[in-house]
């Protein structure tokens, strides 16, 4: 048990700068006084007290701005930073090591009672602030879901979610990134050499085809000048044929990549 509290303490310790002591976050942190608020909560829940869960999830909502269902799995060391506003509901499953920031919906779909209605979170899993995951599904050991993204289906280890609906970026180097064993945290799942997402990914396959396409029309045009001035047939060549290359890829480029 004591074990247990100081690998809880540890946790924000080495995860958040802003914190200078165990004092302080003993004191100050409502997503440590959330988790251990819902372990009695999830005790009486899975021993046929409901109503007493419900009562100390109902407090602890209260006290700490984060609503966690009394049916909700947590696994160790799981940060809920800042967190105001997170909403974890009966069937979540949340593993160890995960970091969840404010404004977190781990949500169902599903109104059918007895079935798993709540994503499973696996180990390392970083959500950012105002994402919504919702579903009965399983987002892999060390993914991250971007701020405000809407995921509604499972994610790949390692994977990153972004937009509405979630895109789906797969990890650069095919590895998961471990945030409770890097010295490196990834704070709100961000890192300095993400790929781009697949629709810019997209964009610059499309801005690429096009420049091609122009180069190569506009070499035509000019060998077909060529030749008509050869021949001395003027008319061969429209007057409104594009000899020379338009397309401002590189611009479009910079747009996108904004």
């Amino acid at each position: 048990m004591l074990a247990r509290l100081r690998s809880d303490i540890q946790c924000i310790l080495d995860r958040d700068p802003a914190a200078r002591s165990t004092w302080e976050v003993v004191t100050c942190y409502p997503g440590l006084h959330a988790i251990w608020l819902h372990r009695p909560a999830h005790w009486c829940w899975t021993h046929g007290l409901q109503w007493p869960g419900r009562f100390i999830s109902h407090f602890a909502r209260w006290f700490t701005g984060i609503e966690i269902h009394p049916g909700a799995k947590i696994g160790e060391r799981v940060f809920f930073d800042h967190a105001m506003g997170v909403v974890v509901g009966e069937t979540a499953e949340i593993g160890d090591g995960c970091t969840i920031y404010q404004g977190v919906t781990l949500g169902g779909t599903s109104l059918y009672k007895g079935t798993k209605r709540h994503p499973t979170l696996g180990k390392g899993v970083v959500v950012s602030a105002g994402a919504k995951v919702l579903g009965g599904f399983e987002v892999g050991d060390g993914a991250k879901i971007g701020s405000n993204a809407v995921v509604i289906k499972p994610v790949p280890a390692g994977a990153t979610a972004v937009g509405i609906p979630a895109r789906i970026i797969p990890s650069k180097e095919g590895q998961s990134a471990d945030v409770t064993e890097s010295a490196r945290f990834s704070a709100y799942g961000v890192e300095q050499q993400q790929q781009d997402d697949p629709v810019t990914q997209a964009m610059r396959g499309l801005i690429g085809t096009a420049a091609t396409q122009e180069h190569q029309i506009a070499l035509l045009w000019q060998a077909i000048e060529k030749l008509s001035a050869v021949q001395k047939a003027a008319d061969c060549v429209p007057c409104d044929a594009a000899t020379k290359e338009r397309f401002e890829a590189d611009k479009l480029n910079d747009i996108i990549g904004k």
